[in-house]
Formats: structure tokens, C-alpha cells, sequence
């Protein structure tokens, strides 16, 4: 194996064991990514060998796909990668769901949201049914408690009667494409019993995960080739939700024009 093989396979490699439990988030992931990649600035011929093969880690996460494009499209792909790491960190969307919140809402959301709630703890009117899956619900409740939050646990088998008595049910998506979004498995079900109880639903999506119809489709395919009904994430019709939460602010509109790179033809081949 030659000298740079073993500079750029093992940091890839390790993104593999990034766990996804404990509210671990999007942010910190591209982090992780950009440091496995460092080993390559100046290297072109390989990084586009290294972004798929990150990309093939972790195909789910909108945030990589986005830092992955910008990489190989951009002349300088250091300046690129953090650029892109400064946007993550600024990104607003969290500050528009707290604000933009009725006044004392009760909220309901499934798993644990890395981006939704990070600024929930601004509003001391609104209170939070967490809705359990992977068994993070205790984790977030306490989280959630000890910056003063108003929080009720649920377990899964109450997702319908808490999403369809909930003012606002909420989906964190961990990438959006034009006709739907992927999120946590439960999210589905979450949003139909929001709109069948005559509630609101809205769509996060933050920075970086709104992707063009050709990246999302490789994720669909991703999705469909272990069981489906075992997985941990799940498409969810665009259908059923009623609002999008976005860096722009609350919209009906803005995934039908927004998307967040280009697609660079480069990574449409993941084998995977």
C-alpha cells in the first residue's frame, strides 16, 4: 500500500464508527469529515476517490453531500470545506422554530432532533412531548429538562395521540429532496396523525440538507436495499407537511425552490 493510500483511507474509514446515537449532529459530523479530508488539500486526483468513499459511510447525511459538492466543484477545497463549516455553525434555523412557535405550543418530536430544539429553551411558554425511538427519548427529556424546558416523555406506542393532540408536530430532516425528506423511522406516522387531528406539521430543514432530485434519489435507492421496515430512517411525502422551517424562516413554499448545491456528476457513482 503506498504512503498516501494510508493517508486518506484510514481517516475515511473512521467515519464509519461516527455514532449517530446521543443527539450526535449533522455539524459535527461534517467536522469530523473535513479532518478525515484534510490529509488530501492539493490532492484533486484523489478526492474525489475520498468523498464518495465518505459519502458511501454515511449517504444519509444532507450536510455531507452538500461539503462533498463543494469540494470537488471549488478551485481551492480547504477554503470550500471550511466556508461551508462556518454556514453550518451560523445557520439560523433553530432560531426561526423557536420564534416562529404559537404562543404556549405544546410540541411533539420523534427520536432526538439534532438541529430543531437546539433554541426551544427561549420559549418558557411552549412544552415538549418527546416522542422515544431508538431509545434516545430519556436522554433528550433530561437534556431538554436541564435548560428549563417544559417536557413530557412518550413512549412509541403513544405517537398517535400525542402528534394528533399536539399543536405542532415537528420533523427534523436529515436531508429533503423536492416531493419529500428523510427522518427518523416513526416520522411517517408522526406527521399523518399532525394532519389527520387537523395540527400542524413542519418540515426542518436546515442548512445544508435541501439536495437536488439527483442526490436524493441515490438516497432513496440507499434506503431500498436492506429492509426497510427494520430501518432506523424513512421517506416522508412532502405531502404531509404543512410548513417548512428553513434558514429563510417558516415557509409553505421554500422546499419547492430551494436547494442547497449543485450536483457534481462525480458522486452520483457511489456504488453503494
Amino acid at each position: 500500500m503506498g504512503l498516501w493510500q494510508s493517508a486518506w483511507v484510514h481517516p475515511i474509514e473512521r467515519l464509519r464508527y461516527v455514532a449517530r446515537a446521543g443527539g450526535f449532529d449533522q455539524l459535527d459530523l461534517a467536522r469530523e469529515a473535513a479532518d478525515a479530508l484534510g490529509a488530501l488539500w492539493g490532492e484533486s486526483a484523489e478526492m474525489v476517490n475520498a468523498c464518495r468513499r465518505m459519502l458511501h459511510h454515511h449517504p444519509l447525511a444532507g450536510s455531507l453531500w452538500v461539503m462533498a459538492t463543494r469540494v470537488l466543484i471549488s478551485s481551492d477545497a480547504r477554503s470550500a470545506t471550511w466556508e461551508f463549516l462556518d454556514e453550518l455553525a451560523a445557520d439560523s434555523t433553530s432560531e426561526h422554530v423557536a420564534s416562529a412557535l404559537p404562543q404556549a405550543a405544546t410540541v411533539a418530536v420523534i427520536g432526538w432532533p439534532d438541529l430543531a430544539l437546539q433554541k426551544i429553551h427561549k420559549r418558557s411558554d411552549v412544552s415538549v412531548r418527546v416522542i422515544d425511538a431508538y431509545g434516545e427519548g430519556a436522554g433528550l427529556a433530561r437534556s431538554l429538562l436541564e435548560q428549563g424546558v417544559r417536557v413530557e416523555e412518550v413512549p412509541f406506542t403513544g405517537l398517535g395521540q400525542a402528534c394528533s393532540t399536539a399543536d405542532v408536530v415537528i420533523i427534523d430532516a436529515e436531508a429533503a429532496g423536492p416531493q419529500s425528506l428523510l427522518a427518523p423511522a416513526g416520522s411517517y406516522a408522526a406527521a399523518l396523525c399532525g394532519v389527520n387531528g387537523g395540527k400542524q406539521t413542519w418540515a426542518v430543514i436546515g442548512h445544508g440538507r435541501a439536495l437536488p432530485e439527483q442526490y436524493f434519489k441515490v438516497i432513496e435507492d440507499r434506503l431500498t436495499m436492506d429492509n426497510p421496515l427494520e430501518a432506523d430512517d424513512e421517506i416522508v411525502p412532502m405531502s404531509a407537511i404543512s410548513c417548512v422551517v428553513g434558514p429563510n424562516g417558516l415557509t409553505d413554499s421554500e422546499r419547492a425552490t430551494r436547494e442547497d448545491c449543485v450536483v457534481a456528476a462525480e458522486l452520483l457513482r457511489l456504488g453503494i
